[in-house]
C-alpha cells in the first residue's frame, strides 16, 4: 500500500473481512447518534478504515525505533487482527527490546489523549464528533490491551525484556513471557463466561466466538515465539568451519567415477573442480552426481554435474550462527564455498548439513 519511512506496508485480504464486521456492528451506533439512514454505513466504514489507520502508526512506531537501532525491518502488515512489523532480528540488549516494544503502545496512547483533548472541540452529535470519540476510545483499548504482560502482546515483549535484563539471559525471559501468555489466552477465552457466570453480562455467541479468536491468536503468537526462542538457542551450535566437508580438486575432464575414488581414498566429503591453474571453477553438486547410474560414471565428467562457483556462493569460513544463516538465505544454492580471508579454500559447505545439524542440535 505504501512505504512510509521506506518500509513497505501491506494489507491482507482478511483486513476486508474485519471491515466490513466492523461496519455492519458499528452502523447501528452510527444510526443511533445521528440518523443518517445508508449513509451511517459510509461513517462506520470511515471508522473501520480509520481504526486501521491508528494500528499502522502503532506498528510504524515499533518499527522506525527498530530501524534508529539498527535492526532491519521486512515489511508491515495490516490483518484482521492488527498487525505485525516484521523485524528481521531481535534486539542485542534487552534495553532496546523495551524501546522498541513500547515504542507502539506510547504512541496509541498519546494518540489517545490528543483524540480525547480534540473531541472537546467538537460537537459530539456529528459525524465528526462520534468519529473522534470512537478513535481516542479505540486507541486507548489498543494501547492499554498491547500492554498486557503476555507474548506475542508489547507488554509480553516488556515482561521479556525485564526478565532478560534480571537473569541476563534472553531465552528464560522468552519462556516467561511466553507461558504467561498462554495464560492470558485462556482468561481471555473463560472472560465471557466468568462474564455470564457472574450475572455481569449475558453469554452471546459473537462474544465467544470473538473471545475464542483472540484467545487462539494469543495462544499460537506465545507458542510461535518459543519455537523461535529454541530456535535462537540452537543458532551458536552452528558454524561454518564445523560443518564444512573437506574438498579434493579434481580437473574438470575427470570422469565422475575417478573424482569419487579420489575422494574416498582422501577421506574428503566433497569434490571442487580446478582448472589448469589450480583454481576453483565448480562445485560438483552432491544430488546431480547421485542422479547419475553409477555403470555411467566412468564416462561422466565431473564438469557436467558442477555448478559453477561465482562471488554469490562464496563465504567466509568464519560464519557462525544468524550470520552464517543469513549468508545462506541471501544465496539459496545446495553447494558453498567456504574461503579464507586470504582467498584459500577452507572447504565446502552442503545446505542440507546445516540443516542437518540444526535439526539435531
Amino acid at each position: 500500500m505504501g512505504r512510509p519511512f521506506g518500509i513497505p506496508v501491506y494489507v491482507s485480504p482478511s483486513w476486508l473481512l474485519i471491515a466490513a464486521v466492523i461496519t455492519v456492528l458499528y452502523e447501528p451506533v452510527v444510526e443511533g447518534a445521528l440518523a443518517l439512514g445508508p449513509l451511517s454505513y459510509l461513517v462506520a466504514f470511515v471508522f473501520a478504515v480509520l481504526l486501521y489507520a491508528s494500528v499502522l502508526v502503532h506498528e510504524l512506531a515499533h518499527s522506525v525505533v527498530a530501524r534508529l537501532y539498527g535492526l532491519p525491518v521486512r515489511r508491515i502488515t495490516l490483518y484482521m487482527l492488527g498487525g505485525v512489523s516484521e523485524i528481521e532480528r531481535e534486539a542485542p540488549t534487552p534495553g532496546r527490546e523495551f524501546w522498541v516494544a513500547f515504542a507502539g503502545p506510547l504512541l496509541s496512547l498519546v494518540l489517545a489523549a490528543v483524540g480525547f483533548a480534540g473531541y472537546q472541540f467538537v460537537e459530539p452529535a456529528s459525524i465528526a464528533g462520534v468519529l473522534v470519540w470512537q478513535l481516542w476510545v479505540a486507541n486507548l483499548l489498543v494501547g492499554v490491551f498491547n500492554l498486557l504482560p503476555g507474548l506475542p502482546l508489547d507488554g509480553g515483549r516488556l515482561l521479556r525484556a525485564l526478565v532478560w535484563a534480571l537473569t541476563r539471559r534472553p531465552g528464560v525471559g522468552t519462556l516467561v513471557a511466553a507461558w504467561v501468555g498462554r495464560g492470558l489466552a485462556v482468561l481471555v477465552i473463560a472472560l465471557p463466561f466468568a462474564s455470564a457466570w457472574l450475572g455481569a453480562t449475558s453469554l452471546s455467541l459473537f462474544a465467544v466466538l470473538w473471545a475464542v479468536l483472540l484467545g487462539s491468536f494469543i495462544w499460537m503468537g506465545a507458542g510461535s515465539s518459543l519455537r523461535a526462542s529454541r530456535f535462537r538457542e540452537r543458532l551458536p551450535r552452528l558454524r561454518g568451519r564445523v560443518l564444512a566437508r573437506r574438498p579434493v580438486a579434481v580437473p574438470s575432464d575427470t570422469s565422475l567415477a575417478e573424482a569419487q575414488r579420489r575422494m574416498a581414498e582422501g577421506q574428503a566429503g566433497a569434490i571442487v573442480v580446478v582448472d589448469a591453474a589450480g583454481t576453483p571453477t565448480s562445485i560438483v553438486s552432491d544430488s546431480a552426481a547421485s542422479a547419475v547410474p553409477e555403470p555411467r560414471r566412468p564416462w561422466v565428467p565431473v564438469s557436467s554435474v558442477a555448478r559453477a562457483i561465482t562471488p554469490d556462493i562464496m563465504i567466509p569460513a568464519d560464519l557462525s550462527g544468524e550470520e552464517l544463516l543469513d549468508a545462506l538465505r541471501r544465496y539459496p544454492v545446495p553447494e558453498y564455498l567456504l574461503v579464507e580471508a586470504d582467498g584459500s579454500i577452507y572447504g565446502v559447505l552442503r545446505a542440507a548439513d546445516v540443516n542437518a545439524a540444526f535439526a539435531e542440535a
